[in-house]
């Protein structure tokens, strides 16, 4: 028999096809490309994928200051206190990047100022983000 017993994936990995998707949306996420991802969103992608180093999509959105990307996410579904491989939330990248907007998004969602390491009370300390401390009451 050839290998027409086993279609792609089959091993036990995602085929390329999968991969390619997977990639595009974790782009879209670094992006703030909020139409891409709310539509894949929408079909039933999961809010809650992670790459290879645990970075979900909304660490990605967040991480990389898409307020309305990340309201997206959050609405779909996506773990406000999800940290990734290192310990890290988003919440916590978002204040290690200074972005009070992402912050309150992320806040409203229920994500916890004192989860992950660091945690995003101690990252705000560390780095003097007196805005985003006000935020954590």
């Amino acid at each position: 028999m050839g290998n027409d017993d086993n279609p792609p994936g089959a091993a036990g990995g995602p085929d390329d096809e999968t991969l390619a998707l997977a990639h595009a949306l974790f782009d879209a996420a670094r992006e703030g490309n909020s139409e891409l991802l709310g539509s894949h969103l929408a079909a039933g992608a999961p809010a809650n994928l992670t790459n290879a180093a645990g970075d979900s999509l909304l660490m990605l959105a967040a991480y990389h200051g898409h307020p309305d990307t990340v309201r997206l996410i959050l609405q779909h579904g996506g773990d406000p206190n999800a940290a990734n491989d290192r310990g890290q939330t988003p919440l916590a990248g978002a204040v290690f990047k200074g972005y009070a907007d992402v912050a309150r998004e992320l806040l409203d969602a229920g994500a916890d100022a004192d989860a992950g390491t660091p945690s995003a009370r101690v990252a705000a300390q560390m780095f003097a983000r007196a805005d985003i401390l006000a935020l954590f009451g």
